[in-house]
């Protein structure tokens, strides 16, 4: 499942970068892969959506520079000569703890509270493998809310969790659909194709 990390990358900015540099990044990349400049090039239009996807999501929940958390003399510092750590992001996943749900001002009060009871009861029905109830959960509550980028990658990972479990039932063909219905509904997940790309190995295993 994409987490907020991947939509800072597809910008080139670290997570937890300012709503400024959010901004300055999307208008450096939209015109660089924007249609206009690209006729026929189907790679900078695939590209100018991504961008683009991910700048509306950044939107939503970037900060601007001067709320943003100052660096203060009892964090770690790096002293010369050493490595910088790299940051190891927290891949984003549906678990009974704390809910990464992300507040959309595009929502209304009503929208936003279905959104977390759905999320809640997603949780349990993924939890227990009940899927074919999760798929239809969540694709009731994309239909009511269709905008919503974080509805979308639930929606997307419970047609993967599907698909891998169909997997191992040996339903070859149903397992295939659902796995490309998950690339479908998220296609710019890097984190989730690379879990589709295993499962089709695995299903190759089977023939």
């Amino acid at each position: 499942m994409m987490d907020t990390t991947d939509y800072y990358r597809q910008l080139g900015l670290r997570l937890g970068a300012s709503l400024e540099a959010v901004k300055t990044s999307y208008r450096q990349l939209a015109r660089q892969y924007h249609p206009d400049v690209n006729p026929g090039n189907e790679v900078a239009r695939d590209k100018f959506m991504a961008i683009t996807e991910a700048y509306k999501f950044l939107l939503t929940i970037a900060k601007p520079e001067a709320e943003l958390e100052p660096v203060t003399a009892s964090k770690k510092t790096v002293t010369s000569g050493s490595k910088v750590p790299q940051y190891q992001p927290t891949k984003v996943k549906i678990t009974p703890k704390s809910p990464p749900i992300q507040f959309n001002p595009e929502l209304t009060k009503e929208e936003q509270k279905i959104k977390e009871n759905s999320y809640l009861e997603l949780q349990q029905l993924l939890k227990y493998k009940r899927f074919p109830r999760a798929i239809a959960l969540i694709e009731g509550l994309a239909q009511r809310i269709p905008h919503d980028p974080e509805i979308r990658q639930w929606q997307a990972i419970s047609y993967q969790r599907w698909g891998r479990k169909l997997i191992t039932e040996k339903q070859v063909d149903k397992a295939r659909n659902y796995l490309k219905k998950a690339l479908k509904t998220d296609p710019h997940n890097r984190a989730l194709w690379a879990e589709v790309e295993r499962d089709f190995r695995q299903l190759e295993k089977i023939y």
